[in-house]
């Protein structure tokens, strides 16, 4: 059963990453990648590491994939335009990509596996505790200085992108509290005196 599902999900995990790239739908190619972050979620499971399939499900599934949904689904965007402007440079992204492909086949004709790391593979966790709990332990009591500051930079590079990105477009009314705050009350109100007869 274990053999059955490694397969099946190493089969949908290679058949979603490769949807995600050929689709001419973008809603159909986050879909397709969502399949591909739940099937690499199941192979994390079968390997012990049950934490980081969780956090794969949540954040990247749960937080990511659906902002692409969203992201695609609202915005406007000429893809045929896109598909026009990408098409003189699939030369060279093919090319690439056969660069990649000999790299890794360079790589996997000279794999081998360690022993030390198949010995640290079926090593024991501290205590006996389990893959979540050994990994809280040592998150937040070995590196917990490390693991605060990457949040600090995290939230550094996230208030910076904000920054850079915000746009005050000059059509769009915006309420100014402080004017409203300090308007003076006298020139708040103008009476005008209308004859009779006479418009404004």
């Amino acid at each position: 059963m274990t053999v059955f599902a490694f397969y099946l999900f190493s089969l949908c995990t290679i058949l979603g990453g490769l949807f995600t790239v050929i689709s001419r739908n973008p809603v159909h190619s986050v879909l397709w990648l969502i399949l591909a972050f739940l099937s690499s979620a199941g192979l994390f499971v079968l390997l012990g590491a049950e934490f980081v399939a969780m956090l794969l499900v949540i954040v990247y599934v749960g937080a990511v994939a659906v902002l692409f949904l969203f992201v695609v689904m609202m915005l406007d965007v000429d893809f045929a335009e896109l598909r026009a402007g990408m098409a003189k440079y699939m030369p060279l992204a093919l090319l690439i990509g056969v660069v990649i492909l000999m790299q890794l086949g360079m790589a996997f004709g000279a794999w081998e596996t360690s022993d030390l790391a198949a010995g640290q593979l079926s090593a024991p966790t501290p205590g006996d505790m389990q893959n979540t709990a050994a990994l809280g332990v040592l998150i937040y009591d070995r590196y917990f200085l490390a693991f605060q500051l990457a949040g600090l930079i995290l939230l550094v590079a996230m208030i910076g992108a904000i920054v850079l990105t915000l746009r005050h477009r000059q059509d769009v009314k915006r309420q100014n509290v402080l004017a409203q705050m300090w308007r003076d009350p006298a020139k708040a109100m103008e009476l005008k005196d209308v004859k009779p007869g006479q418009g404004l």
